[in-house]
Parts: structure tokens; C-alpha cells; sequence
């Protein structure tokens, strides 16, 4: 795959995994109005672990079908033979952690750097959703 071409599919599965992760959290948005209503009326403990538990493991559902999506268009392009191993490499790179025990061929490598990328931003909007979160909710506890 040439460096163009790595650029091109690099940002095609980027802006797809962006999509997923904001439409993700825009649907959060409005599953999390519907569980706030339903604990109203409980303790101010279960209202925000509710809540906070039930954000936090939507935005773990968006980042593990984007490590997913990442580990299918490495197979399906021909940089891994084996599922295993382009999920292994997928979580690695996405999570920026980057062990380098799995690596790819030289001509997905442009390429395999956008996972990180991916990772970053993601990562960031997540932990900016969970801080506002938690900033609207830890007020109404402590009332």
C-alpha cells in the first residue's frame, strides 16, 4: 500500500471511528436522561453510580467496537493473516501502549499509526464526557 493510500484509508477509518464514538455518546446522552429520570427517586448513591456506571460502560462499548473495526480492515487489507493478532496489535496501538511484539509490514505502517491517533482523540473526548459528567452530578450529590 503506498504512503498516499495509507494516508487516504488512515483517515477514512479514523473519521469512522469518530462517528461511532460521537454517535455513541450522543445516544449516551439521551439514555442517560432516561436513567436519570428512573433514579430520582433513589438514594444519592445509586443515582450517580447509576448514571456514572451506565456512561462508563457505553463509552467502554464505543472504544471496543472501534478496536474491532481497526483489527477487521487490518485483515481485511492484508496486514494480518490471523484474527488474534490484529486485534492483539489493534488494542495495543489504539490504547497508545505500543508493546512493538506485533508489528506490521512496512507498507501498513503510515497506516497502522492512525489507531493511535484514533485512540488519542477518542480517549480525550471520552475522558472530557465522564469529566462533565461527573462535574453536573457530584454537585447534586453532595446537596
Amino acid at each position: 500500500m503506498s504512503q498516499p493510500q495509507q494516508l487516504l484509508w488512515g483517515t477514512v477509518v479514523l473519521s469512522a471511528c469518530a462517528i461511532i464514538h460521537v454517535g455513541f455518546l450522543s445516544l449516551m446522552i439521551e439514555a442517560l436522561e432516561k436513567i436519570g429520570k428512573w433514579v430520582t427517586q433513589r438514594s444519592r448513591f445509586l443515582r450517580t453510580a447509576v448514571v456514572t456506571g451506565a456512561a462508563f460502560a457505553m463509552i467502554v462499548g464505543s472504544h471496543t467496537i472501534q478496536v474491532w473495526l481497526w483489527a477487521y480492515v487490518l485483515i481485511y487489507m492484508g496486514a494480518f493473516d490471523y484474527l488474534y493478532d490484529a486485534l492483539y496489535f489493534s488494542l495495543v496501538t489504539y490504547t497508545t501502549v505500543g508493546y512493538g511484539d506485533v508489528v506490521l509490514p512496512i507498507q501498513f505502517r503510515v497506516f497502522g499509526a492512525f489507531g493511535g491517533v484514533t485512540g488519542i482523540l477518542c480517549f480525550g473526548i471520552s475522558t472530557a464526557f465522564l469529566v462533565s459528567l461527573i462535574s453536573r452530578l457530584l454537585p447534586r450529590s453532595l446537596d
